[in-house]
């Protein structure tokens, strides 16, 4: 069955496409978006060869007509087209990239006129189609054969080598970026410094940071390629502002799963503030709530820059604090704070005003900050006792003023009368030796001896209510009962103790004469 005409065949993808190649529109001639997509198009379909038609003769004596013969011949088969309507042969690959041949001699004969001078074609090396196609490399012919190769090898096309460089890159960048974030991860974890004093590229400590990644490539041959002097300038996610950004989203990640496990539950906020190395003062929030399995969990959520101490802003920024992670201040069932006035006031204080919007929030003064409270007004409140401890603060400070002073204490605990005596007789200084004159008649004093004996009895029983007062898993029913306990032990030393102080007290005064 002969081959039907290209003006009755299918469209090709497109409706204005037509097979044939004398009456369809030059590619310059479509939008310019869809050049590239109608190319892929015809290149799919392949030049149209007809070759069970009638092909006319033409009007030569000779009679002579296109011969489909020609469709099989090895420099023909994949360019050569014939136009049933024009009775002509074109060339698919120039059609397809013309634009690109333009000025070019000879080059509209395969384009848009056509050739039919079928009696040359037979004309050995002076063949029309033969010299079309050109023994040059750089021909236009092969120039187009080359356009039309790289078109339909898509791989190598160059939105896929873009798109292949560009993984590439986010390839390098993502790991690059994660050895930063695995590194300020374990420097956050260990509490470890960031920064050094000299981070150029002569320097031989450029800081923890960079130093941690340079370590980590010495391990990793793929990351030492993408690190530091072998990244983009622009894109080395080694600059304080990226570290900065990166603790942030590990905070900010490490909050987030806190709320998570508050979920529903009701909590107790812990506040406290202090002046940090930069003499800004910042607010630490802690929140302390049961998880959903029952358990007491006491969590560091946030430290928050304020800029005074106020009560009314304090309750601002925690107000702030919670609502940024969806925790209702409705939900706060109790509070912890110092004794300070802004904190414990009962009218403008902080849990005063925590309490008018939430009746339930009830307020616990530290119970180891009351004591320490209590041991401090108790000590003031004794004049010997409070003597002793001004004085022995300036004989701590006199044997460790010094590198070697605090070496030789190190090396000889049972000789720290004879440290400083030795200080009063052959130190040059007078002031040292007058300090150091001083210290030792303190020291050697019968009253200084007692009382240290006797305060170290008694802080000893404090500093184990102390310690238990600060775990984290206490409750105020059983610190009401460590602190009643603790009453009953200072009362037994007070009624009956005072025969294992007079003990220590004798055996070091031994000590002293002796020395």
């Amino acid at each position: 069955m002969p081959d039907e005409y290209p003006s009755k065949c299918s469209r090709i993808q497109f409706e204005e496409i037509d097979r044939d190649p004398g009456s369809r529109k030059q590619i310059c001639e479509f939008p310019i978006n869809k050049q590239d997509e109608i190319r892929r198009a015809y290149l799919k379909e392949g030049p149209y060869q007809p070759k069970n038609i009638d092909y006319p003769y033409n009007n030569d004596t000779h009679r002579r007509r296109f011969q489909p013969s020609w469709f099989e011949l090895h420099s023909h088969r994949d360019w050569l087209e014939y136009s049933p309507s024009m009775d002509a042969i074109y060339c698919l690959p120039c059609y397809l990239f013309s634009k690109k041949l333009i000025g070019r001699p000879g080059s509209d004969a395969f384009i848009s006129t056509g050739f039919n001078n079928w009696k040359k074609v037979n004309d050995g090396i002076n063949c029309p189609l033969l010299r079309h196609v050109g023994k040059d490399p750089n021909s236009p012919h092969k120039i187009a054969v080359k356009c039309c190769e790289d078109l339909k090898n898509y791989s190598q096309h160059i939105d896929k080598l873009i798109e292949k460089q560009t993984s590439k890159e986010l390839e390098n960048n993502r790991l690059r970026l994660k050895t930063s974030i695995e590194c300020a991860r374990w420097l956050a974890f260990q509490a470890c410094a960031f920064r050094g004093h000299d981070e150029s590229l002569d320097s031989k400590n450029r800081g923890n940071f960079i130093e941690l990644i340079k370590f980590t490539s010495t391990f990793n041959d793929k990351i030492a390629s993408v690190v530091l002097e072998n990244a983009p300038r622009n894109a080395k996610y080694t600059s304080p502002t990226i570290q900065k950004e990166i603790l942030n989203i590990l905070a900010s990640n490490v909050r987030n799963a806190i709320r998570e496990e508050i979920g529903d539950a009701k909590f107790c906020i812990l506040v406290d503030e202090a002046r940090d190395e930069s003499k800004r003062e910042q607010m630490a929030i802690i929140l302390r709530f049961v998880d959903k399995n029952g358990f007491l969990k006491e969590r560091f959520f946030h430290a928050v820059h304020v800029r005074d101490t106020t009560a009314l802003t304090l309750k601002k920024e925690i107000c702030d604090v919670l609502s940024r992670y969806n925790l209702h201040i409705e939900n706060i069932r109790g509070q912890g704070y110092d004794g300070a006035s802004n904190m414990r006031g009962e009218w403008n204080g902080l849990q005063a005003l925590f309490l008018k919007e939430c009746p339930y929030a009830y307020y616990v003064h530290c119970m180891a900050h009351r004591l320490q409270l209590a041991l401090v007004t108790a000590s003031r409140e004794v004049k010997v006792v409070h003597q002793f401890f001004d004085q022995l603060t300036n004989i701590i400070n006199l044997a460790v003023g010094s590198s070697k002073r605090n070496d030789e204490l190190q090396h000889a605990q049972g000789e720290q009368i004879e440290i400083i005596n030795n200080i009063s007789e052959e130190r040059a200084n007078y002031k040292q030796r007058g300090d150091a004159e001083g210290a030792y008649q303190v020291l050697t004093s019968f009253e200084f001896v007692l009382i240290l004996h006797m305060m170290k009895e008694i802080m000893g029983i404090t500093n184990i209510l102390c310690q238990a007062l600060q775990q984290h898993s206490q409750d105020l029913l059983n610190a009401m009962h460590l602190v009643s306990t603790t009453k009953s032990l200072i009362q037994k030393l007070r009624d009956d103790g005072y025969l294992i102080v007079l003990h220590h007290f004798v055996d070091n005064m031994k000590l002293i004469f002796l020395i």
